[in-house]
């Protein structure tokens, strides 16, 4: 709980406008590791009489020595409260000193306690405002941003007022430098612990938000998919009728309707309709989003379901397909990238990509209905798939090209 470094000045600030006698105002100066509380003695001197280099007055006249009285008076009362936080066992910092020796001993509101409140919070709404993933991520940032506190501040906790600039810059540098965090995941652990200022700043605990100024764009990254051809390998390699086959139709399953991990893993029986066109639609919520997802059946995605029909599993669950965990999804699917010569890192979320490029967005379907169908919310984010389509580029080009020479 102790500090790395502190300091005290004093010294003369001129006031504004200026005044008739030319002299300033006296102030004092705390710091602790870096971060200083400035505040007026509400005293006037003239500078002619002002020793900068002791932070004192010159002289031995009478108003000389009862300044510096004045100046010792403050200075026991400040290391008097600096030694009141240490045997209280709190954090010692310029604030929390300043508010101290101002009358303001209040408990202070800590940033992890906060933190741990609304995480709280947040628990008890589980299943009805919140999903589990959701605290879990915000699990992992309570987690991450005691551990930076610890790195930076060698404290448990620290005081809310500390919140700046400076918290937030070297905040991403932890990340990036100690974590090993990519930019882009870096700003999502930065976007949680947000949130938790802003509950700060709305409660009136924190005056001026450290965010401002700060840059939380996040960089453009290609969102890889496999080609019709990988595809195609896939769906005709003969992996016999053990766990390789169960995976590798689950995960064609989610190519041909977009579905992501946790979407098909609740998917029901129920949720599969006759839509308004005859055919057999899929009516679920986004587990992520918590946004609808109306999707037609294609023949591939059918065909897996009747595959599945009379599996044990799926008739006592009325689950519409037998997913295994995502871990041990993912670990086969490995598998099967080697036996099928893919090189490409195939994961469970890549059948999400594969669908809104090669399935969709390569073959025309317009870009407003594969954003529908994957339950975004924002055209946004179905607009960073459509930046690799080269094929339906090069697609729309040639039919403008015929048009033209005709």
């Amino acid at each position: 709980m102790l500090e790395t470094s502190f300091g005290l000045i004093f010294f003369l600030r001129k006031p504004r406008p200026e005044n008739a006698e030319g002299t300033h105002y006296l102030y004092c100066r705390i710091t602790v590791d870096g971060h200083a509380k400035e505040f007026s003695l509400k005293h006037l001197w003239h500078p002619s009489r002002w020793n900068i280099r002791l932070g004192r007055p010159n002289g031995n006249k009478e108003d000389a020595r009862a300044l510096n009285a004045y100046i010792d008076s403050i200075t026991a009362k400040i290391y008097e409260a600096k030694k009141s936080l240490i045997d209280d066992r709190k954090s010692v910092s310029a604030i929390s000193i300043f508010n101290i020796i101002h009358g303001k001993r209040g408990d202070k509101k800590t940033i992890l306690a906060v933190f741990k409140h609304h995480n709280d919070q947040m628990s008890a709404l589980i299943g009805s405002e919140f999903a589990p993933g959701t605290l879990e991520r915000y699990a992992t940032s309570l987690d991450h941003t005691r551990s930076f506190i610890k790195w930076k501040y060698k404290q448990d906790d620290i005081e809310i007022d500390l919140l700046d600039y400076d918290f937030i810059s070297q905040y991403e540098f932890w990340f990036k430098s100690v974590r090993k965090c990519s930019h882009n995941t870096t700003m999502k652990y930065l976007a949680n612990f947000k949130k938790i200022v802003l509950i700060c700043i709305k409660q009136g605990w924190l005056t001026r938000d450290p965010f401002h100024a700060f840059k939380m764009t996040k960089r453009e990254v290609d969102r890889e998919a496999l080609t019709d051809t990988e595809l195609k390998k896939i769906r005709n390699k003969d992996f016999g009728n053990g766990r390789l086959s169960q995976v590798r139709d689950i995960f064609l399953f989610c190519c041909y309707t977009g579905l992501a991990y946790a979407d098909v893993h609740k998917l029901r029986r129920m949720e599969i309709i006759e839509g308004m066109d005859g055919g057999k639609w899929i009516t679920t919520t986004r587990k992520k989003t918590d946004s609808s997802s109306r999707i037609p059946i294609l023949p591939v995605a059918q065909e897996i379901m009747d595959k599945y029909q009379d599996h044990p599993q799926c008739e006592s669950e009325g689950r519409v397909l037998p997913v295994l965990t995502n871990q041990k999804m993912n670990s086969y699917l490995k598998e099967i990238a080697d036996l099928t010569g893919i090189q490409k890192n195939i994961t469970f979320h890549l059948a999400r990509h594969t669908f809104a490029t090669t399935v969709t967005l390569t073959n025309g379907v317009p870009i407003e209905s594969v954003s529908k169908m994957l339950g975004h919310r924002n055209i946004k984010t179905t607009q960073q798939y459509a930046k690799i389509v080269d094929k339906k580029v090069s697609d729309d080009m040639a039919r403008l090209r015929d048009i033209l020479n005709r």
